[in-house]
């Protein structure tokens, strides 16, 4: 469809693409299944391209994750369930950063037991310095680094001190 259609369908295609937005934001982490990839910040953008497909931009968490192909295959799965044709766009510039996740994303990782990522993320100290991370169980900030790596390697291992609860913490990107 070129641009006078596209201007032309202006509403409605506003609406084929918030449903597409939808149901490519609904797609769960493999890792983390309390988040979408939406709450987690990599669904960077879903629109209608000129052949009326689907094309939904994702970037990875970093460049090594093991969930990325996962994640786009989940994400061309739903589309296609929901009617549309999908295009999955990996982006990698400017690479995703642990400030993409939305509070809502924040808030479900400390429900579920993970301890969210400071803020500031780029920042030295955020990444190379000692983070006080408080415990997502009782909130103190009375915690210790057990190990580099947790459950998967975006997270490290903690433990509470002030109630001995192990738990991760999403680390800093």
């Amino acid at each position: 469809m070129g641009e006078e259609a596209r201007h032309q369908a202006g509403p409605a295609l506003e609406a084929v693409r918030q449903r597409a937005w939808e149901v490519a934001a609904s797609v769960e982490d493999p890792e983390i299944p309390v988040l979408t990839i939406a709450d987690i910040g990599i669904l960077r953008s879903v629109d209608i391209d000129d052949e009326g497909r689907a094309v939904a931009k994702l970037t990875p968490t970093y460049s090594g994750c093991p969930a990325t192909l996962a994640i786009e295959l989940a994400t061309e799965a739903a589309l296609r369930d929901a009617g549309f044709e999908p295009v999955i766009e990996r982006v990698i510039s400017p690479a995703w950063s642990t400030d993409w996740i939305t509070e809502e994303g924040r808030r479900k990782l400390s429900d579920y037991g993970i301890a969210p990522p400071v803020s500031g993320s780029n920042s030295k100290m955020a990444l190379f310095g000692e983070t006080i991370v408080a415990c997502p169980r009782c909130g103190s900030e009375n915690t210790r680094k057990v190990s580099e790596f947790g459950s998967t390697p975006c997270k490290a291992h903690y433990q509470c001190k002030a109630c001995a609860e192990p738990f991760d913490y999403f680390k800093c990107i």
